[in-house]
Protein backbone atom coordinates (compact mmCIF):
# COMPACT_ATOMS: atom_id res chain seq x y z
CA UNK A 1 0.00 0.00 0.00
CA UNK A 2 1.45 3.51 -0.72
CA UNK A 3 1.34 6.44 1.10
CA UNK A 4 -1.67 8.10 -0.49
CA UNK A 5 -3.44 4.64 -0.40
CA UNK A 6 -2.31 4.42 3.40
CA UNK A 7 -3.64 7.68 4.31
CA UNK A 8 -6.86 7.02 2.81
CA UNK A 9 -7.45 3.57 4.52
CA UNK A 10 -7.13 5.25 7.88
CA UNK A 11 -9.68 8.32 6.74
CA UNK A 12 -11.96 5.51 5.61
CA UNK A 13 -11.62 3.54 9.36
CA UNK A 14 -12.02 7.50 11.25
CA UNK A 15 -15.40 7.71 9.42
CA UNK A 16 -16.49 4.23 9.64
CA UNK A 17 -15.71 4.78 13.51
CA UNK A 18 -17.87 8.30 13.30
CA UNK A 19 -20.36 7.03 12.05
CA UNK A 20 -20.61 3.76 13.93
CA UNK A 21 -21.59 5.81 16.95
CA UNK A 22 -25.04 6.15 15.78
CA UNK A 23 -25.90 2.60 15.67
CA UNK A 24 -28.65 1.52 18.10
CA UNK A 25 -29.48 4.83 18.89
CA UNK A 26 -33.07 6.47 18.54
CA UNK A 27 -33.51 9.91 16.99
CA UNK A 28 -33.76 11.91 20.42
CA UNK A 29 -30.28 10.54 21.77
CA UNK A 30 -28.94 11.05 18.22
CA UNK A 31 -30.04 14.71 18.14
CA UNK A 32 -29.55 16.05 21.87
CA UNK A 33 -26.82 18.23 22.85
CA UNK A 34 -24.06 16.78 25.31
CA UNK A 35 -21.97 19.26 26.16
CA UNK A 36 -22.37 23.30 27.33
CA UNK A 37 -21.49 23.75 23.21
CA UNK A 38 -24.26 21.15 22.23
CA UNK A 39 -22.21 18.80 20.70
CA UNK A 40 -24.23 16.19 19.66
CA UNK A 41 -23.64 12.62 17.24
CA UNK A 42 -25.71 13.41 14.29
CA UNK A 43 -24.13 16.85 14.50
CA UNK A 44 -21.01 16.11 14.42
CA UNK A 45 -21.90 13.61 11.53
CA UNK A 46 -23.27 16.31 9.73
CA UNK A 47 -20.39 18.84 10.37
CA UNK A 48 -17.82 16.34 9.09
CA UNK A 49 -19.34 15.51 6.06
CA UNK A 50 -20.08 19.75 5.12
CA UNK A 51 -15.83 20.07 5.90
CA UNK A 52 -14.89 17.29 3.76
CA UNK A 53 -17.02 18.98 0.68
CA UNK A 54 -15.17 21.95 1.29
CA UNK A 55 -11.73 20.47 1.96
CA UNK A 56 -11.61 18.00 -0.72
CA UNK A 57 -14.05 20.38 -3.17
CA UNK A 58 -13.20 24.00 -3.07
CA UNK A 59 -9.80 23.68 -2.17
CA UNK A 60 -8.96 21.50 -5.30
CA UNK A 61 -11.49 23.30 -7.76
CA UNK A 62 -14.11 20.44 -7.75
CA UNK A 63 -16.97 21.75 -6.51
CA UNK A 64 -19.86 19.41 -5.40
CA UNK A 65 -23.37 19.38 -5.82
CA UNK A 66 -23.74 19.28 -2.08
CA UNK A 67 -25.51 22.40 -1.28
CA UNK A 68 -24.55 23.08 2.44
CA UNK A 69 -27.77 25.67 3.77
CA UNK A 70 -25.69 26.95 6.66
CA UNK A 71 -23.11 28.23 3.80
CA UNK A 72 -25.64 30.46 1.71
CA UNK A 73 -26.49 34.30 2.78
CA UNK A 74 -28.29 34.14 5.59
CA UNK A 75 -27.88 30.75 6.84
CA UNK A 76 -27.02 29.48 10.16
CA UNK A 77 -23.84 29.55 10.28
CA UNK A 78 -24.06 26.75 13.09
CA UNK A 79 -26.20 25.03 10.86
CA UNK A 80 -23.53 21.95 10.38
CA UNK A 81 -23.06 21.42 14.46
CA UNK A 82 -26.74 20.50 15.16
CA UNK A 83 -29.93 19.11 12.76
CA UNK A 84 -33.39 20.68 12.70
CA UNK A 85 -36.33 18.55 13.64
CA UNK A 86 -37.71 18.95 9.74
CA UNK A 87 -33.93 17.05 8.84
CA UNK A 88 -33.97 13.45 9.13
CA UNK A 89 -31.47 11.35 10.08
CA UNK A 90 -31.66 9.70 6.32
CA UNK A 91 -31.01 13.35 5.19
CA UNK A 92 -27.96 13.76 7.09
CA UNK A 93 -26.84 10.43 5.90
CA UNK A 94 -27.28 11.54 2.44
CA UNK A 95 -25.11 14.41 2.61
CA UNK A 96 -22.34 11.96 4.48
CA UNK A 97 -22.61 9.40 1.69
CA UNK A 98 -22.23 12.01 -0.95
CA UNK A 99 -19.54 14.07 0.82
CA UNK A 100 -17.37 11.02 1.55
CA UNK A 101 -18.23 9.96 -2.73
CA UNK A 102 -16.92 13.34 -3.59
CA UNK A 103 -13.84 13.32 -1.22
CA UNK A 104 -13.33 9.78 -2.13
CA UNK A 105 -13.37 10.68 -6.06
CA UNK A 106 -10.93 13.57 -5.50
CA UNK A 107 -8.64 11.69 -3.39
CA UNK A 108 -8.38 8.97 -6.17
CA UNK A 109 -7.99 11.40 -8.94
CA UNK A 110 -5.48 13.58 -7.40
CA UNK A 111 -1.42 12.65 -6.71
CA UNK A 112 -0.29 13.54 -3.49
CA UNK A 113 1.97 16.63 -4.52
CA UNK A 114 -1.42 18.53 -6.12
CA UNK A 115 -1.97 21.72 -5.10
CA UNK A 116 -4.84 23.32 -4.10
CA UNK A 117 -5.89 26.52 -1.69
CA UNK A 118 -8.09 26.85 1.35
CA UNK A 119 -9.64 30.08 1.37
CA UNK A 120 -10.30 30.44 4.34
CA UNK A 121 -7.14 29.89 5.77
CA UNK A 122 -4.37 32.69 6.73
CA UNK A 123 -2.74 33.18 3.29
CA UNK A 124 0.37 32.37 4.33
CA UNK A 125 -0.66 28.98 5.09
CA UNK A 126 -3.84 28.72 2.10
CA UNK A 127 -1.32 26.87 -0.59
CA UNK A 128 -1.59 23.08 0.34
CA UNK A 129 -1.07 19.81 -1.12
CA UNK A 130 -3.55 17.21 -1.40
CA UNK A 131 -0.96 15.64 1.28
CA UNK A 132 -1.26 17.82 3.75
CA UNK A 133 -5.13 17.82 3.29
CA UNK A 134 -5.33 13.89 3.77
CA UNK A 135 -3.29 14.71 6.82
CA UNK A 136 -5.23 17.22 8.12
CA UNK A 137 -8.35 15.40 7.48
CA UNK A 138 -7.20 11.73 9.30
CA UNK A 139 -6.77 14.20 11.85
CA UNK A 140 -10.14 16.44 11.35
CA UNK A 141 -12.17 13.03 11.63
CA UNK A 142 -10.26 11.16 14.18
CA UNK A 143 -11.05 14.31 16.56
CA UNK A 144 -14.78 14.60 15.85
CA UNK A 145 -14.50 10.31 16.35
CA UNK A 146 -13.10 11.03 19.92
CA UNK A 147 -15.71 13.47 20.74
CA UNK A 148 -18.55 10.59 19.25
CA UNK A 149 -17.01 8.23 21.91
CA UNK A 150 -17.10 10.62 25.07
CA UNK A 151 -20.81 11.97 23.65
CA UNK A 152 -22.33 7.82 23.16
CA UNK A 153 -20.39 6.75 26.37
CA UNK A 154 -22.45 9.58 28.23
CA UNK A 155 -25.63 8.72 26.41
CA UNK A 156 -25.60 5.29 27.25
CA UNK A 157 -22.29 3.45 28.23
CA UNK A 158 -21.22 2.51 25.49
CA UNK A 159 -17.54 3.15 24.92
CA UNK A 160 -14.84 1.86 21.99
CA UNK A 161 -15.87 -0.17 18.68
CA UNK A 162 -18.47 -2.26 20.23
CA UNK A 163 -18.55 -5.13 22.56
CA UNK A 164 -15.23 -7.37 21.98
CA UNK A 165 -13.16 -4.40 21.19
CA UNK A 166 -9.70 -5.02 22.25
CA UNK A 167 -8.81 -2.03 23.50
CA UNK A 168 -11.29 -1.39 26.00
CA UNK A 169 -10.58 -3.80 29.39
CA UNK A 170 -13.67 -6.33 30.15
CA UNK A 171 -14.29 -4.46 33.46
CA UNK A 172 -17.65 -5.11 34.84
CA UNK A 173 -19.84 -2.42 36.55
CA UNK A 174 -18.70 -2.95 39.81
CA UNK A 175 -14.99 -3.18 38.28
CA UNK A 176 -15.37 0.04 36.56
CA UNK A 177 -16.66 1.72 39.49
CA UNK A 178 -13.94 0.41 41.55
CA UNK A 179 -11.37 2.00 39.06
CA UNK A 180 -13.43 5.72 38.57
CA UNK A 181 -12.67 5.61 42.75
CA UNK A 182 -9.45 5.13 42.41
CA UNK A 183 -9.10 7.34 40.00
CA UNK A 184 -11.03 10.30 41.82
CA UNK A 185 -8.69 9.67 44.85
CA UNK A 186 -5.94 9.95 43.22
CA UNK A 187 -7.02 13.53 42.05
CA UNK A 188 -8.40 14.74 45.35
CA UNK A 189 -5.09 13.70 46.87
CA UNK A 190 -2.99 15.68 44.34
CA UNK A 191 -5.37 18.79 44.76
CA UNK A 192 -4.78 18.71 48.10
CA UNK A 193 -1.04 18.48 48.12
CA UNK A 194 -0.92 21.06 45.61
Amino acid sequence: MDEKETLHQYLRIRRDDLLRKLDGLGEYDVRRPMTPTGTNLLGLVKHVASVQVGYFGETFGRPSDVVLPWQVEGGDPDGDMWVTAAETRDDVLDLWRRSCEHSDATIDALPLDAVGHVAWWPPEREQVTLHQILVHMVVEVARHAGHADIVRESIDGSVGNGPGDPNIPGRTADDWAAYCARIDAAAREAAGAA
